[in-house]
């Protein structure tokens, strides 16, 4: 079964701490955290101190999602702000290897994540230091699209690139997820799916929580 990390990019921002602890009593083992800067992606969202504030009233695991040019200037603010994981794009820094030297140091979870455009053997290179890969099942900056199914086969390349290494790195899926799209990406080897539209948009997030879920059993 799949785990499932809602994206707040979708919540209720006013209401944005009822909506967490809806996702959180549903049974969401992570909370994705999209944050952008206008420049690597068109729209701007979080800053750490939205972390911070986030980080008492739950203990789901904190998943931050850097979209971001040069990450490695904001790494330690995110994990100090009470992040678990900080995922950082391969295409957004010419210093992959030391971006996630620095959120190991920091004392958080590596992450690495490559969009749709961008071929897996881009980070087969730092594989073996990762504790997690986010392969962006739609182009990044905006919720709502529709999921590329053509992002399948990276999920193929990169479970079979983990079986034959003996490595332990999570697959996550972020785009267009919802309980249809995300059968075959969990069968490709998706191991972790961020919903954002799909749980927030519903009357009942529950619900979709538990539809990923039953979908992916």
């Amino acid at each position: 079964m799949i785990k499932v990390a809602p994206s707040i990019l979708s919540a209720d921002y006013v209401n944005l701490q009822k909506d967490i602890e809806k996702v959180d009593q549903a049974g969401a083992e992570y909370l994705h955290i999209d944050v952008m800067d206008g420049l690597f992606v068109p729209a701007i969202s979080y800053g750490a101190g939205w972390v911070k504030a986030i980080r008492p009233i739950t203990k789901m695991i904190l998943d931050v999602h850097l979209m971001v040019e040069n990450p490695e200037r904001y790494v330690e603010d995110y994990v100090n702000a009470g992040a678990d994981i900080v995922g950082v794009h391969v295409e957004a820094t010419p210093h992959i290897h030391r971006a996630l030297q620095m959120i190991k140091n920091a004392g958080a979870k590596t992450e690495v994540v490559i969009n749709p455009g961008t071929p897996v053997e881009m980070i087969k290179p730092v594989l073996y230091m990762v504790d997690q890969v986010l392969v962006m099942t739609v182009n990044p900056g905006f919720g709502g699209q529709q999921f590329l199914p053509e992002t399948v086969n990276k999920i193929a390349e990169l479970n079979q690139i983990k079986k034959e290494q003996n490595l332990n790195f999570d697959i996550e899926i972020d785009g267009g997820v919802n309980n249809e799209t995300v059968v075959a990406a969990y069968q490709a080897g998706a191991t972790v799916a961020v919903a954002g539209s799909y749980v927030f948009g519903a009357d009942d997030p529950a619900e979709r929580i538990t539809a990923i879920k039953d979908a992916t059993k």
